[in-house]
């Protein structure tokens, strides 16, 4: 039996608005929480380092973290568009 992922955004999907009339913005804001998601999973990776050699990674992608919450919050979709494009290239 293949187990399906647990979607850590499944609350998008349920929502009651129609899902035909999802807009471009909608679908920029999902994709910046999946890879926000995804760069904290990194930034625990770099924590996990030993000796403190993961320190300059993970304080680097934190404040990339911290950035694109702050263009999600203030609704900066030129924000949003560059941090998307930013974490996208983090490993």
């Amino acid at each position: 039996m293949i187990q399906t992922p647990n979607d850590p955004l499944n609350f998008l999907n349920n929502s009651s608005a129609d899902p035909a009339r999802k807009s471009a913005q909608t679908d920029l804001i999902e994709q910046l929480l999946y890879e926000i998601i995804r760069v904290k999973d990194l930034i625990k990776y770099y924590d996990d380092i030993p000796n403190g050699a993961g320190q300059l990674g993970s304080s680097i992608l934190t404040e990339l973290v911290a950035e694109a919450y702050k263009s999600l919050v203030d609704y900066d979709t030129v924000l949003m568009k560059k941090y998307y494009d930013l974490l996208q290239n983090c490993d």
